[in-house]
């Protein structure tokens, strides 16, 4: 199994590339966003790298960022999500807009992305609202790169918040915006505070 090639590009194409790792050419499929990214980079460039079988193909897929990889693996889980799918999302949606579309409740910005219709988009957007807060906050597939205690604990601290917005009986849209508009007026990291702060801009207390 293939995890991570390191080498140099020999050719680029609309979605792909052929990285040569010491003489050997791998052809691997990249996202927009990963194109992008590694355009700026001299030299040897590493790629995270899933790997899929099937019976009639072998197919390499290389994402710069340990988060991109993720959010095309979670892609997947949703019904009807396959590689190529998740992988014109995410040329279309940073994972980070990916985030902000689902958590919204945002099917347009998903249906964005080519080959991903407005049916296809809603369940996207309904199945990933609970798992989106399983994808890494890194940044860069750098192990000098570190996230913050705090800061994490304020995203999960937000997570929890929306959660019992929406038991609550609140549509996701609404919870959202709430929970970013409390979360923006102070620096909150207590889950009773946050939720009150969100209860108080949806106009309760």
């Amino acid at each position: 199994m293939i995890a991570q090639l390191t080498g140099q590009i020999v050719e680029q194409k609309t979605n792909a590339l052929i990285l040569d790792v010491q003489g050997v050419g791998y052809l691997v499929a990249v996202s927009t966003s990963t194109l992008n990214q590694i355009k700026e980079v001299n030299g040897n460039i590493s790629l995270l790298v899933e790997m899929i079988v099937r019976e009639d193909a072998i197919t390499l897929y290389g994402f710069y960022t340990e988060e991109e990889k993720s959010a095309f693996n979670l892609l997947q889980s949703v019904q009807g999500v396959g590689a190529k799918a998740a992988l014109s999302i995410l040329s279309t949606l940073s994972p980070e807009n990916l985030k902000e579309a689902i958590l919204s409740s945002d099917k347009n910005m998903v249906s964005r992305a080519e080959g991903i219709g407005p049916k296809l988009a809603q369940r996207i957007v309904n199945e990933l609202f609970e798992k989106v807060g399983k994808l890494p906050t890194t940044l860069r597939n750098s192990k000098n790169i570190k996230v913050a205690p705090l800061i994490q604990n304020q995203k999960d601290v937000s997570q929890d918040a929306l959660s019992a917005l929406l038991n609550l009986g609140y549509s996701q849209s609404e919870a959202w915006s709430a929970v970013q508009k409390a979360s923006a007026k102070s620096d909150v990291n207590d889950i009773e505070q946050l939720l009150n702060n969100a209860l108080k801009e949806i106009g309760q207390k």
